[in-house]
């Protein structure tokens, strides 16, 4: 067998063994993922939550378990939940699966306690015109129902009547959002990004333009842990942890061959 092969073998191991296993994390939550429950616990009962669907099938297994985890939360504290996608059409099949799947397990109906708003292009000039009248960029729902004839809309014009925009990203859109909802409306931004995104985002933190992040699966399982609900990142965090104890192991043989080879 080649060298290649065995790393192959190693860690398709590492991440089989602890799944079949049903081997679970207990995270200890971060501030970050703490401030982000907060935020929805603080909420008044049947506020509007609207949420943008922007991270694609590459990267549904680390954005997946936040989403659903939020969904939960969302729909326990009997909040409104809106979706929509400025990033690309083929982010929302996914989105709206998800949210269909969590909305079931709740009793919750369409266009009383959520709806999907569908694609808009246009990043910036979408999030600016939700801060003036919500029926200019969206007159009716991805279904082609008038958004007038969906009771969870009556009496919703712009941000002040929504309690908190969430925005799921894998790209930059969130830096959008920040710029043209939060700095120009003031409204209430929390983000889930990826792990390679989660530390650029902590300067917004910092400057309270956001209320909360999750960042990678990491970020879901800490969500998981205080909604007491594992899930998939609960899971999936033994296994990521065990890959990458045997890349650290990786590393340092290799080293250590490199060493041998230096001294001879």
């Amino acid at each position: 067998m080649t060298a290649r092969r065995i790393v192959y073998t190693l860690v398709f191991l590492a991440v089989a063994v602890p799944l079949l296993l049903g081997i679970r994390a207990r995270v200890k939550p971060s501030p970050p993922v703490k401030a982000a429950y907060e935020a929805i616990e603080a909420l008044p009962e049947s506020s509007l939550v609207l949420i943008g669907i922007d991270f694609g099938p590459s990267t549904m297994p680390e954005m997946n378990p936040m989403y659903e985890a939020l969904l939960e939360h969302l729909f326990r504290r009997n909040l409104r939940v809106a979706v929509l996608s400025l990033q690309s059409a083929l982010d929302l099949p996914n989105g709206i699966q998800v949210l269909e799947k969590v909305a079931r397990r709740f009793g919750k109906r369409y266009g009383v306690d959520y709806a999907n708003l569908g694609y808009k292009p246009g990043l910036e000039a979408v999030i600016v015109s939700l801060g003036q009248e919500i029926r200019d960029i969206f007159p009716e729902d991805a279904q082609g129902h008038p958004l007038d004839s969906l009771p969870m809309f009556r009496g919703v014009h712009n941000y002040n009547d929504i309690a908190l925009v969430i925005d799921l990203a894998s790209g930059g859109t969130y830096g959008s959002w920040i710029q043209f909802a939060q700095a120009r409306f003031g409204v209430k931004l929390l983000v889930g990004v990826t792990a390679v995104m989660g530390p650029e985002t902590y300067p917004y933190l910092q400057s309270r333009q956001l209320v909360g992040m999750l960042a990678g699966l990491k970020g879901a399982a800490e969500y998981e842990t205080l909604i007491q609900r594992p899930g998939l990142a609960s899971r999936g965090m033994p296994a990521q942890a065990v890959v990458h104890l045997l890349i650290i192991l990786f590393i340092l043989y290799g080293n250590w061959g490199f060493w041998k080879q230096w001294r001879r």
